[in-house]
């Protein structure tokens, strides 16, 4: 059995929970949050769930000084992934850090120099790659069934931003900024469809709709709700991410096509269906991909956080590389605040930036 930890019990934190009680052998030891509600609900959904005690902690600090867990998933906000790090880089322990790694270039440098000399080993959840669709999809452009690619286009037409504890998402100096924040998902998978690096990134977008009309102590959300964002990348790809936060009654959320000189494929999310269209004319031919029902059920992810811990749970195992590294998540946090910084100046902005920890 892997000893499991669970710091942050939000939304993310107990989907996290619904799906490692599907997977055999994870154990679910402890859970820390300081905030009441999502502690009460982690109690909740565990009094169906649990054959052995779990133990729940107010802070974190207490929870890793008792407990000796073999795994520890971090979901708690955005801005807090660095410091709880480095709290419990000391232990020899598993650690995966739920998306974004974290929101500014400074911690990831930090990072970068913490992982080099920490007792713990880290991956990152950017659990997209996951989904069953997604997966086929990116198999059989990996195969080369549309040759080379040479353009790839990801769309997201979804609802906004959930509320969450304290609303702490709707500030960039939270969440990073949309294109951090909710966008590192398709970076990831920008870069890991294309398996290439990215050389330049140019955006536009705003906030015109979403959360203009609330208010925080005084203060009016400030994170964007839509926006293009072009990246060249080095083998000379081009890719686009199309995304809009007001669109509820979009029929499929995301939309992903790769084409190259054989033709097009395309995957689309909720529709599970991934279309080849050759450049011959001859199709298209339409593959529906099934995700487990008991995975669908576990989240709001189509089945890819079930996926995911379990690639995470084989890891930490049998001592094996996490298939989603530091550095994966760092370079998608990094195209993220480069878009970011598009949008602020109007110019496009150059990859590697000057402060990443990676040069190459």
């Amino acid at each position: 059995m892997i000893k499991y930890g669970l710091i942050g019990a939000g939304m993310m934190g107990q989907e996290h929970l619904a799906n490692l009680n599907l997977i055999d052998g994870a154990e679910i030891a402890a859970i820390a949050d300081p905030d009441q509600g999502s502690l009460n609900g982690a109690r909740a959904m565990m009094q169906n769930h649990a054959h052995h005690p779990v133990t729940y902690y107010d802070q974190y600090q207490e929870m890793v000084a008792r407990e000796n867990c073999d795994a520890i998933i971090l979901a708690t906000p955005n801005h807090t992934h660095f410091q709880i790090v480095r709290d419990l880089a000391h232990l020899e322990t598993a650690i995966l850090i739920e998306k974004p790694v974290c929101t500014t270039m400074a911690d990831a440098q930090a990072l970068v120099m913490l992982e080099e000399t920490a007792s713990c080993r880290l991956a990152v959840g950017l659990e997209y790659r996951y989904m069953p669709p997604l997966t086929q999809f990116i198999n059989r452009a990996h195969a080369g069934e549309a040759g080379p690619v040479r353009m790839l286009s990801i769309r997201e037409h979804r609802f906004p931003f959930l509320p969450k504890v304290d609303n702490w998402n709707r500030f960039n100096e939270n969440t990073g900024g949309t294109l951090v924040e909710k966008c590192c998902h398709f970076f990831d998978l920008m870069r890991h469809i294309l398996r290439d690096e990215p050389v330049r990134v140019y955006a536009s977008g705003a906030q015109d709709v979403n959360h203009l009309d609330e208010t925080y102590d005084g203060r009016t959300p400030d994170i964007i709700d839509n926006a293009f964002v072009v990246v060249d990348f080095r083998g000379g790809a081009r890719a686009i991410l199309d995304l809009c936060m007001y669109a509820e009654g979009s029929e499929q959320q995301e939309v992903i096509h790769v084409v190259g000189a054989q033709g097009k494929l395309e995957v689309s999310i909720p529709g599970a269906d991934v279309t080849w269209s050759p450049r011959d004319k001859s199709g298209p031919f339409v593959e529906h991909v099934d995700t487990p029902e008991k995975a669908m059920l576990a989240g709001q992810h189509h089945g890819a956080t079930y996926f995911q811990l379990q690639a995470f749970h084989q890891a930490v195992t049998a001592g094996e590389p996490f298939p989603i590294t530091v550095e994966d998540g760092i370079r998608s946090l990094e195209m993220g605040i480069a878009a970011h910084r598009s949008l602020a100046t109007g110019q496009a902005v150059s990859l590697p930036l000057e402060d990443t920890p990676y040069r190459t």
